[in-house]
């Protein structure tokens, strides 16, 4: 918003020179025609065509009317004299604007000032345009201040004021984001869950607690005490003794 005060403060002041510089004063050539559209820009005006000290004649302070013309001056003005009152023209941040009572305030050229190429189509102007009369003094009176504050309005919509801001800031989120989980996630599950699960799992299968005893217990007992069970021979040796005595 600080762009926008800045930018109204400087057409104010301005205007203030305008409304006083814009009496138009009638003289030998009061127009010019301004590539590339051949609009006329007044001579009349000695804001918009100061004195060449050089050649003592109006000189324009552009020397063509585009869409990235920037005036030294607001609002200028140019007329196509087909039509009954020219346009105001203002600088702003997508170029060159102009002022139409009709239509309002829309980026310059008209539409009819282009050919199907969007290249410039030049104006066919009548014999003797350079002395037609100056812009009646009351039109300007009465339009200018309805143009500058139509401009103000316009400005207050145009993309480079507010909406510029806007985009910038999601460009952060999407910055962090990717840069922090990949780096977080990808690191704690490898590192982390393979070691453990399979250090844990091969010991409890591989574990020889039990077959360990039952082999070593259960052979060694067995066949030593059926042995001596079989073998006593205390019945037959006492039997045979006796008889003999």
């Amino acid at each position: 918003m600080i762009n926008v005060k800045k930018f109204a403060y400087a057409l104010l002041v301005s205007f203030a020179a305008l409304l006083i510089a814009y009496t138009p004063a009638a003289q030998a050539q009061n127009w010019m025609a301004l590539p590339p559209y051949n609009t006329l820009w007044p001579l009349w005006s000695p804001t918009l065509s100061p004195v060449n000290p050089a050649t003592g004649l109006p000189t324009p302070v552009v020397s063509s009317l585009t869409p990235s013309t920037v005036l030294p001056v607001q609002p200028g003005l140019t007329w196509d004299p087909a039509a009954a009152n020219p346009w105001l023209l203002y600088n702003t941040p997508l170029g060159m604007a102009y002022y139409d009572p009709v239509s309002g305030v829309n980026l310059w050229p008209p539409s009819y000032l282009l050919d199907a190429a969007g290249l410039p189509l030049p104006l066919a102007l009548p014999v003797g345009y350079g002395s037609l009369p100056p812009t009646s003094s009351s039109w300007l009176a009465s339009t200018t201040p309805v143009a500058n504050a139509a401009i103000l309005a316009y400005l207050m919509t145009v993309p480079f004021i507010g909406p510029t801001f806007a985009p910038t800031v999601p460009v952060v989120a999407p910055t962090f984001a990717p840069t922090f989980a990949p780096t977080v996630a990808p690191t704690a599950t490898p590192t982390f869950v393979p070691p453990v699960a399979p250090t844990f799992a091969p010991l409890a299968t591989t574990m020889i607690i039990g077959p360990t005893f039952t082999p070593t217990f259960a052979p060694t007992f067995a066949p030593t005490t059926a042995p001596l069970a079989t073998t006593m021979i205390i019945g037959p040796t006492f039997a045979p003794t006796a008889p003999v005595i």
